[in-house]
């Protein structure tokens, strides 16, 4: 049960505090002030090497990635190991400030890599698990802001890290914060490990449907092959350029994940002048991204927005024959990943171009409109039972977010345990 604080504060630099809590560097907390990983390249995942820990493993709540792992294979991979319970920070780029806690019972061997700065807590005075709380705090993320931006590229060194101020209470007091909001981690994990298994399910039934494998009952007709060609058409439009006016921009995200809006521009501040204007269910494709997957049909919310000259519109040439939403199903499959790579050509396929003539003349085979009505009815139904979800984990998160800016600022107390 929380109570009000009751106890008196002081002030200091970080602000108000209990009377009882310290503000330490985490050079004051820390057994090993500061460790660079190893500079070593990633290679392929292999049981007999040691996993690579690399700032692109660790996800945006500092939990590392398990899937699509990667080893490294050096002799001086042993004096990189992570032990339970060590913190690591990212160094420079877009992501400095990001962190992760090591977990070996989760995670295993963790060799971690040289943008990665590792930290291994004196826990008499700073619990880990605390400081990570602190990593997700307004506060830290604020000191990350001013101190990386001081130079063109983002970055905090060692010795930077090691200045970290961290308003500590004691050691009885750290422990039921990390209890309290631990409650929350597991409750946020749990949804999470959920919504995985939903997704597993989600997708299962999106290749059983899309390949005619699981067919919906009154549906019988034999399922027809067409070619490209005879379904779909590019649409041109014009845009009267005006340097006055404010361009809404959107692109389409790797891997299937749909359209986005990218920024917003005046006329005379967009170099090359060849936008055009999108519409309901126009279906885009990126010439340059569309060997990763970078597709989609366009929602309402972003009619009349504006695509660069680097995306092809397509619409639908019959719609008694196609509907836009199935073929936007349909371009999530495996088969049009496919079918979109090997229409483009290119010597490396980060620099692959698509050729919208050569993809023309492939083929789809699919069914009667009615049942394509159908199949996206049910898809669309099974991602609205997704999005239920996770706006639970959303919600739960911003629980966890609410009740932290009390504990770790000391403006609600926990009862100790005598």
């Amino acid at each position: 049960m929380i109570k009000n604080m009751k106890e008196g504060y002081k002030q200091t630099e970080l602000g108000v505090i209990p009377e009882d809590w310290e503000i330490k560097k985490l050079r004051d907390c820390s057994l090993i002030p500061g460790k660079y990983g190893i500079n070593a390249p990633a290679v392929e995942f292999s049981n007999d090497l040691p996993t690579y820990l690399r700032i692109t493993d660790i996800d945006d709540d500092g939990n590392f990635i398990s899937f699509n792992k990667v080893s490294v294979n050096d002799m001086e991979s042993n004096n990189f190991l992570l032990e339970n319970e060590d913190l690591v920070f990212a160094r420079t780029g877009a992501t400095v400030g990001k962190s992760y806690l090591h977990n070996s019972k989760l995670n295993g061997n963790l060799v971690y890599a040289g943008f990665l700065i590792m930290f291994r807590l004196n826990r008499a005075v700073l619990l880990p698990y605390y400081l990570r709380l602190f990593t997700q705090t307004e506060k830290y993320w604020n000191w990350v802001k001013t101190i990386s931006m001081r130079s063109g590229q983002p970055g905090i060194n060692s010795n930077e890290y090691c200045s970290l101020e961290i308003p500590i209470p004691p050691i009885e007091e750290q422990n039921a914060i990390a209890n309290c909001l631990s409650t929350w981690d597991e409750a946020i994990e749990k949804q999470q490990k959920l919504i995985e298994a939903k997704e597993i399910r989600h997708k299962a039934l999106m290749q059983k449907l899309l390949s005619g494998k699981k067919r919906l009952p009154g549906f019988t007709d034999e399922w027809k092959e067409y070619k490209f060609s005879d379904l779909i058409k590019e649409v041109k439009r014009k845009e009267t350029w005006d340097d006055t006016k404010l361009y809404d921009l959107i692109s389409v995200r790797r891997r299937s994940g749909g359209v986005f809006h990218r920024e917003s521009l005046y006329g005379h501040q967009i170099e090359v002048k060849s936008l055009v204007k999108i519409k309901e269910n126009d279906f885009l494709i990126s010439k340059m991204q569309i060997v990763h997957g970078a597709s989609s049909i366009v929602p309402k919310k972003f009619e009349d927005y504006y695509v660069s000259g680097s995306y092809i519109i397509l619409n639908i040439k019959n719609d008694k024959i196609l509907s836009p939403k199935y073929l936007n199903l349909y371009s999530k499959q495996k088969s049009f990943y496919y079918q979109t790579f090997v229409s483009s050509y290119g010597v490396h396929i980060e620099k692959m171009t698509f050729d919208f003539k050569t993809f023309l003349k492939m083929s789809a085979i699919i069914p009667t409109l009615n049942e394509q009505n159908r199949i996206v009815e049910i898809i669309d139904t099974s991602n609205q039972e997704l999005e239920i979800e996770k706006q639970k984990v959303d919600q739960l998160k911003e629980q966890k977010k609410a009740l932290m800016q009390k504990l770790l600022t000391g403006k609600v107390r926990l009862p100790l345990n005598n």
